[in-house]
C-alpha cells in the first residue's frame, strides 16, 4: 500500500522559512514524479512544485519560483520542500502526491496523493 506522509507545517511569519517533507512508501518510484500540490480554503488545488525521483529534474509554479527548492533523498524515499521568503498568500494545506508523469501540473495525473500539513503565515 503506497503512503505519502507530509510534515513540517506550522505557522510563520511573512519572510520566514519552512521546510516540509513527505516520506514516500508502499513502491518503487522509479518512473514517478514527486510533487507538492496545495490548497487554500474555497481554493482548487495548486501545483507548487515536483522532483523527477531517479532524475533530480524540478519544476516549479510561477507563483514560487525563485523561492522554494525541492530535493529528495532516494535511498529514504523522501522528498523535501524548501520555502522560503513565505508570503501570506502562501498559506494552505500542502500535501504531496506522486505520479507517472513528467513534472505533470495537473493533480488528476498523479495517481497517489497523500494527506497534508497546514502552512499558516500571518503576522
Amino acid at each position: 500500500q503506497v503512503q505519502l506522509v507530509a510534515s513540517g507545517g506550522g505557522l510563520v511569519q511573512p519572510g520566514d522559512s519552512l521546510r516540509l517533507s513527505c516520506a514516500a512508501s508502499g513502491r518503487s518510484f522509479s518512473g514517478y514524479t514527486m510533487a507538492w500540490f496545495r490548497q487554500a480554503p474555497g481554493k482548487e488545488s495548486e501545483f507548487v512544485g515536483g522532483i523527477r525521483f531517479i532524475e533530480g529534474t524540478s519544476g516549479f509554479s510561477d507563483s514560487v519560483k525563485g523561492r522554494f527548492t525541492i530535493s529528495r533523498d532516494k535511498s529514504k524515499s523522501t522528498i523535501l520542500l524548501q520555502m522560503n521568503s513565505l508570503k501570506p498568500e502562501d498559506t494552505a494545506v500542502y500535501y504531496c502526491a506522486a505520479g507517472q508523469n513528467w513534472l505533470s501540473r495537473d493533480i488528476d495525473r498523479y495517481e497517489y496523493r497523500g494527506q497534508g500539513t497546514q502552512v499558516t503565515v500571518s503576522s
